[in-house]
């Protein structure tokens, strides 16, 4: 028998949607501050010359560069202030909880500090951000002045202007990604992430049929990347709606001369449980150094940095390294994500404390090894399935010199940020009608005591 959730969200129509009067304020929120991002993705950082910058830009607008570009929504090829994006809140994240793990204090805020821990971490996610985008910017702004004819009139002025503008562009989207997370729909950063890859996305597949119609590119190649687009589409949302469901029971209890409990339900347990952040983290970790490295390997090098050109080819996109580094993060991500934001052994506590156990194992200590197990499994399977959806594709494209925008990362980020956004949706309309329901119980039973 279906559940009352499960009866409600079979009803949801479009009459419910009507009715959802906070649901469209948050979709509006939502949607003017994605207009507000875009706009700024325009508006370039003073002192560039834009013709010198996107002839450098075009020569390395199939590597590294091209790939952060996508991230930004085409804000690096016109070096916009919203060049930076949340790349250095991202990276800031994954140092914050790295952290979490390891130092003392800070576990002790994760894992003992409740609501008060988890606002101190996220201030200082907030703090390291600025850290990190002051550094990220000047490396930027000082790699710019020394590549000759890039930068209208050099000088401290260019240097402080250009830090001053990157660093404010990304801490307003870092602003702007919490209030989308409290006042709109969905995950505000994934939403500012997803925004830019859907925003470049026609010009990717564009630019492919015009390398076909040129021969730069065979159509039989063409077939195959969009068929492996469509593939890669299937299988992310057939894995990212899979889940591996176990068995919670719950004892009879007897109060006086009634009996209650005995209920069974069940504990979902995805099997990507860390969603679209391994790829995220992984790109970020390998595109933010790179990128002020790129910059400062066009200009002249003393000798004891001669390495790094080659250091920056090495890590282009679709080269071995790049591919074997991005495939060992992605996998090391999946496994640190999914123990931050799922706990054995606090789930087996809470069932433990409500009565609860799984058949056939002891509850406490045995229940959380049990969980463990099956999580470290479900994991592996996983790790694996991003893995290879993330390089698969990015191997034909690499290899066939094709746009990379219909990568298996960027359709990872697009299909899973759309599925959770619209699972939202569906949570505050299900809300919208149980409040409904509420108000229609409690006025009849107004009515009755009259």
């Amino acid at each position: 028998m279906a559940s009352a959730a499960e009866q409600l969200a079979a009803n949801m129509n479009f009459g419910a949607f009507q009715k959802a009067t906070e649901l469209h304020k948050r979709i509006l929120f939502t949607l003017g501050a994605m207009i507000a991002y875009r706009l700024g993705t325009y508006i370039p950082i003073p002192g560039i010359d834009p013709i010198a910058f996107a002839q450098a830009f075009s020569g390395q607008a199939q590597g590294i560069l091209g790939m952060f570009n996508m991230f930004s929504g085409g804000a690096v090829e016109r070096m916009a202030i919203f060049s930076l994006n949340v790349m250095p809140y991202i990276s800031a994240s994954i140092i914050v909880q790295l952290l979490g793990t390891v130092y003392p204090p800070w576990e002790k805020l994760r894992k003992e500090g409740g609501e008060a821990g988890r606002k101190t971490l996220n201030q200082y996610t907030r703090y390291l951000t600025v850290v990190l985008a002051l550094f990220q910017s000047f490396a930027i702004a000082t790699g710019l002045q020394s590549s000759p004819g890039l930068v209208i009139n050099p000088g401290p002025f260019f240097l402080v202007s250009t830090v001053v503008t990157l660093t404010g562009g990304t801490l307003l989207l870092m602003w702007l990604g919490e209030q989308i997370t409290s006042r709109g729909v969905g995950n505000g950063v994934s939403l500012i992430i997803f925004a830019g890859i859907v925003a470049v996305l026609p010009r990717g597949i564009w630019q492919m049929f015009t390398m076909t119609r040129t021969g730069a590119l065979p159509g039989f190649a063409m077939f195959a990347i969009i068929a492996l687009a469509i593939g890669v589409v299937f299988a992310i949302v057939f894995m990212e709606r899979s889940q591996r469901r176990l068995l919670v029971q719950y004892p009879k209890r007897q109060q006086g001369n009634r009996m209650f409990g005995g209920d069974t339900s069940f504990l979902p347990l995805k099997i990507n449980t860390s969603g679209v952040i391994p790829p995220i983290f992984a790109s970020s970790l390998l595109l933010l150094p790179t990128t002020a490295m790129g910059f400062l390997a066009t200009a002249e090098l003393p000798a004891w940095a001669q390495w790094l050109p080659a250091a920056v080819a090495a890590l282009q996109h679709g080269q071995p390294a790049f591919m074997v580094l991005y495939g060992a993060l992605i996998v090391f991500f999946c496994f640190f994500y999914t123990s931050v934001v799922f706990n054995p052994e606090d789930t087996a506590e809470n069932l433990r404390k409500y009565g609860g156990f799984l058949p056939g194992i002891r509850p406490g200590k045995r229940t959380a090894e049990y969980l463990d197990y099956v999580l470290t499994r479900l994991t592996v399977i996983g790790a694996a399935y991003i893995t290879i959806v993330c390089l698969l594709p990015e191997i034909l494209i690499g290899f066939y010199n094709a746009p990379f925008y219909l990568g298996g990362t960027s359709l990872l980020i697009v299909v899973s940020v759309t599925m959770d956004t619209v699972t939202q949706i569906q949570s505050h309309l299900l809300a919208h009608q149980y409040e409904g329901l509420i108000k229609k119980s409690k006025l009849r039973g107004g009515r009755g005591a009259r």
